[in-house]
């Protein structure tokens, strides 16, 4: 006697199978979104702390060498990332103080040039269109940053999202040796080692990513700010500043900062200075995109500009700005972490940890 057929054919049962995969994998990955939007306040300090432990564990790990403690060493580079954050962070807003009214007046004569050589009639104004777009830069900046903490200021909340996430640092970096112990302790029995190596991969990505981007923001900068200064562009020093501000958002952050020197250009020198303005930050995006790219961050995770452009537009719809500047180191984390379970799905099995000679969770 034959076995009775099955009800659905075996294409259709993967299918369905898959669809019962997918929409699991989606609902875990929604309830993970919606409570780290109810835990921000818990999870801002927490992100911010290991991106700063991914940048600065080559310092920490290079005071180790020269025989201090841990705690010592992590001590001093959180001091060094204070005096260098703190420094960046006073000449970046001094020169954006010092020459964001002629950048403001500038693209405002930009817009009226606009207006005045498309004939574009009636009742537009550049006045009450710069307003109303500092009503929405306002807007959009209050639903980005605010609700940090909730009930407190928005300096407060800086202020403490900022000493949480130093604090934070420090403990990373003095405790980074513990991170594989750590790995397999809370890992189920047996799975120890792939939960240590996909740690291991996140991390690196991540690290790759912060050294990556750092570097390549400041030879951008450099790059555009001579560039400027050559044509005299006015603010120059400013406009630079927002170029390496805005390299931290890939794409979207470099396009938006190389358009307001290009129209700062326009308005102040002519049409003429505004095309070299506009070919000297075309000549940097390529430099960055065939160049620095591939060389710079070769051994991270790669992830299509489609996929960087989604990541980014999630991370706005969750946390606004500060989701946009996490987004991508995150999404470069997964991506890490989607890496080392194929590798573990290969035919020879699960990889072990990195060799053991450093316990740190960069892999050093």
């Amino acid at each position: 006697m034959s076995a009775p057929q099955p009800l659905l054919p075996q294409s259709a049962r993967r299918a369905a199978a898959w669809c019962g995969v997918v929409l699991l994998v989606v609902g875990v990955a929604a309830v993970v979104v919606w409570l780290i939007v109810v835990l921000k306040a818990a999870v801002t300090p927490v992100l911010l702390a290991l991106l700063g432990t991914a940048l600065l564990g080559p310092v920490h790990r290079w005071l180790i060498a020269r025989r201090l403690n841990r705690s010592l060493a992590a001590g001093l580079t959180c001091v060094a990332l204070v005096a260098v954050v703190g420094g960046a962070g006073y000449i970046v807003v001094t020169t954006l103080i010092d020459s964001g009214d002629q950048i403001v007046a500038s693209l405002k004569d930009a817009g009226q040039w606009v207006v005045d050589h498309l004939d574009i009639g009636g009742t537009t104004d550049v006045d009450d269109l710069a307003d109303n777009a500092k009503s929405l830069v306002g807007k959009f900046g209050a639903s980005a940053a605010g609700g940090l903490l909730s009930g407190i200021s928005l300096v407060g909340s800086l202020v403490a999202t900022s000493v949480l996430a130093l604090l934070l640092t420090f403990f990373f970096l003095r405790d980074s040796d513990r991170a594989a112990h750590l790995a397999h302790t809370v890992a189920p029995r047996g799975t120890g080692d792939l939960v240590e190596a996909m740690g291991r991969r996140a991390f690196e990505a991540v690290q790759g990513f912060m050294r990556g981007t750092t570097f390549i923001a400041l030879i951008d900068a450099v790059c555009i700010t001579v560039g400027l200064l050559i044509l005299d562009v006015p603010g120059a020093l400013g406009l630079g500043s927002l170029v390496f501000v805005g390299a931290y958002i890939p794409y979207l952050g470099a396009f938006v900062s190389g358009a307001v020197a290009v129209l700062v250009a326009l308005a102040d020198r002519g049409l003429a200075t505004a095309l070299w303005a506009l070919g000297v930050v075309l000549a940097v995006q390529a430099l960055e995109g065939h160049v620095l790219q591939p060389v710079i961050q070769s051994r991270t995770v790669q992830m299509h500009p489609a996929m960087v452009m989604i990541a980014l537009a999630a991370g706005a719809s969750v946390a606004g700005l500060l989701g946009m500047l996490l987004a991508v180191p995150l999404c470069a984390a997964a991506f890490g972490i989607l890496g080392e379970l194929r590798a573990g799905d290969g035919p020879d099995g699960p990889r072990g940890p990195a060799p053991p000679a450093s316990s740190d969770p960069s892999g050093a």
